[in-house]
């Protein structure tokens, strides 16, 4: 009886890894507006963080829900406002209408707060600033996923996300935040003059510490990164749509802000190429002739802009979720091909092999439980990794290497 019931549990643990993996993406949804309505929450908490003069800060954001929409486990965009880590707000003007189309595909959408103002005005702390927006953005994913590990009493308690398919964005310096959340993922590549320490490591303070804050994509509206070769082989896609005469952020490279050191800076084109190199994937858009986030106001122009954006956003997202051959698939495929974890069950130990027929390269690894919460986080550094059980209780867990899908071990 005793193996019955763990093979049942395997069974059961099978099939909702499987599902885990499937978005249903039949009768027009996430591609038609099919829901007239949207529900926006406002105000949510979703953590806190010291802010720049040392005081402790509430960060807030605001969910857009489909109204009336019934599926028990939707994708969550994650949208940041623009203003340079000076202004802005989660109600500005272009991510509150992204937030509201996408909701009506289907989507849940959120728009956050994050930490603002630096002092003094250079290059310097306004790349603090920066860091301290995606420490911040972090935070919200973490928020989500640990809302959809919850029970809780009411559907508008953990807003019924999925959490293998959240996805971030942003307008301007929102972009800028969520292409570093995806791609700005070592310590050893954050520039020297933020000290990491100081401001709580990678992840920030904000809140949920012991669940991930990966992400499936990005979606980059006029931002850029300091580093194209933060852009590695293997990880996760991103979509750009950039002006080529934006005065703001360059389409190019270039410089930004005052004081010193000078600040360079690389912009969507730039990252295009660099994207491509490595074979991540990256639908560009070229706003020709424009300028800074075209797409936001309310004038003809712009609003016919932002339908040009929301299309081609719509379109770079839609296959993620489930068509055959997109990225899911393909990470899975490919996990499968390079990847072996043995002994399953274990009792003490478990290895994980790279297959010595493809190219190895180190990446961090998050351990997961069954609830989805990550245990454990170390960097895969050599083709074999040993896993120790250690305190980890018996059961099934998830290993997930940066961009690859995870892998099933268990401790019996």
């Amino acid at each position: 009886m005793k193996h019955l019931f763990a093979l049942l549990g395997l069974l059961w643990f099978a099939a909702a890894a499987s599902a885990q993996t499937r978005i249903d993406t039949t009768g027009g949804r996430y591609y038609k507006p099919i829901f007239a309505n949207v529900t926006r929450t406002q105000d949510i908490t979703y953590g806190s963080s010291i802010d720049y003069l040392g005081g402790q800060q509430a960060l807030r954001l605001d969910v857009y829900q489909p109204t009336g929409d019934t599926v028990r486990r939707r994708p969550l965009l994650i949208f940041a406002h623009g203003g340079g880590f000076i202004s802005g707000n989660k109600t500005d003007q272009d991510v509150t209408e992204l937030c509201t189309r996408f909701a009506r595909l289907g989507y849940v959408t959120a728009s956050i707060d994050y930490r603002l103002l630096f002092l003094p005005f250079d290059t310097t702390n306004i790349s603090i600033a920066s860091f301290r927006g995606v420490q911040d953005m972090r935070a919200a994913i973490r928020f989500f996923r640990m809302k959809a590990a919850t029970t809780v009493a009411t559907a508008a308690d953990n807003y019924r996300i999925h959490p293998d398919y959240i996805y971030v964005g942003g307008s301007s310096a929102g972009a800028f935040m969520a292409l570093q959340t995806a791609y700005l993922n070592k310590a050893s590549e954050v520039p020297s003059t933020i000290n990491l320490a100081n401001l709580g490591g990678l992840e920030g303070t904000g809140g949920n510490p012991t669940y991930s804050s990966a992400v499936r994509g990005v979606i980059n509206l006029s931002g850029a990164l300091g580093r194209p070769t933060w852009i590695e082989a293997g990880d996760v896609p991103f979509v750009s749509m950039h002006g080529t005469n934006d005065p703001i952020v360059p389409y190019g490279a270039g410089r930004v802000g005052g004081g010193l050191p000078p600040q360079r800076i690389y912009g969507s084109a730039v990252l295009n190429t660099r994207a491509i190199a490595v074979g991540v994937q990256n639908p560009f858009y070229t706003f020709k002739r424009a300028g800074h986030v075209p797409f936001s106001g309310t004038s003809a122009t712009a609003v016919a802009y932002m339908d040009t954006t929301f299309r081609f956003v719509r379109d770079f997202l839609r296959p993620l979720l489930r068509q055959t051959g997109t990225v899911t698939a393909a990470q899975r495929a490919n996990t499968q091909a390079v990847l072996q974890a043995y002994p399953v069950p274990a009792a003490t130990v478990v290895r994980l092999t790279w297959s010595s027929n493809t190219a190895f390269r180190a990446r961090p690894v998050e351990l997961l439980d069954a609830m989805g919460r990550v245990v454990r986080r170390f960097r895969w550094e050599q083709p074999e990794l040993l896993i120790p059980r250690e305190t980890l209780r018996a059961g099934t867990y998830l290993v997930r290497p940066e961009g690859l899908a995870a892998q099933r071990i268990i401790f019996e």
